[in-house]
């Protein structure tokens, strides 16, 4: 057991999904501090190497949306660096429309970073993992997937699944001690939030997500990679199948 004050990461390759910038870069930077060996993971390479390079770790080009990639993005960690311990599923996107106005490209091009991104960054290292006998994912899911959104319909749909897709995973990697949580931030001061304020309904919704809140503010991305940390740590060592809220008292649960 860790002393307090302790890197608690020391020694663990963690892979962190859209990592080169908001809450993925948060976390890689908290994953460093924390002693682990990170590969940051994003399809903006010049990003993530720039990244990589500012906290002496490594990076991997990557679109989660395609399957093959992910297959072999993860091979070429494991064959370079050595088995994944931590994998944080962060890679995320949206397109704000009102639901009847949104397409079949559309319902494709959301749920395929933000769901089936996911499904197959956990599908590549779970079998590993599960060999082992250790690990611990992240998922990176949103309030959208337990309160909706106006305007969001495809996230919350796709946030909603990587809930139930990480209490599946906890149940099914228990026994090898592999752990599988979630966090569900509410509006956070991302790029991704920020560029809602380009259209009038994206901004609205902005605005409503952070009068929603009971703290009246975005959160910063280093409050919701503290979460993260915590969660992929053995802190958490008796924590598996829970989402936990980091959203400023968005939703109470």
């Amino acid at each position: 057991m860790l002393t307090p004050g302790s890197p608690r990461l020391q020694g663990r390759l963690a892979l962190v999904t859209g990592g080169a910038s908001g809450i993925g870069a948060a976390t890689a930077r908290r994953f460093s501090a924390e002693g682990a060996h990170v590969v940051v993971a994003d399809r903006d390479e010049e990003g993530a190497q720039k990244l990589a390079a500012d906290i002496g770790s490594e990076a991997v080009a990557v679109d989660v949306a395609d399957v093959g990639a992910v297959r072999a993005a993860v091979a070429h960690v494991e064959a370079a660096f050595g088995p994944v311990d931590v994998l944080v599923n962060n890679a995320g996107g949206d397109r704000p429309a009102l639901f009847l106005d949104t397409d079949e490209a559309a319902w494709d091009a959301v749920l395929a970073v933000n769901l089936k991104g996911v499904v197959a960054c956990t599908h590549a290292v779970l079998g590993p993992m599960v060999t082992r006998r250790r690990g611990a994912i992240v998922n990176v899911a949103s309030e959208a997937g337990r309160v909706g959104v106006v305007g969001g319909a495809l996230y919350a749909a796709a946030k909603a699944g990587v809930i139930g897709l990480t209490k599946a995973v906890a149940r099914e990697g228990a026994r090898f001690h592999v752990r599988c949580n979630a966090v569900a931030p509410g509006p956070v001061d991302t790029p991704l939030l920020d560029g809602l304020r380009s259209d009038p309904l994206g901004a609205r919704i902005r605005q409503g997500m952070i009068d929603a809140t009971a703290l009246g503010r975005c959160g910063r991305p280093d409050e919701i990679a503290a979460a993260i940390a915590f969660l992929a740590s053995d802190d958490a060592s008796y924590v598996t199948g829970h989402t936990l809220a980091v959203s400023g008292g968005l939703s109470m649960w």
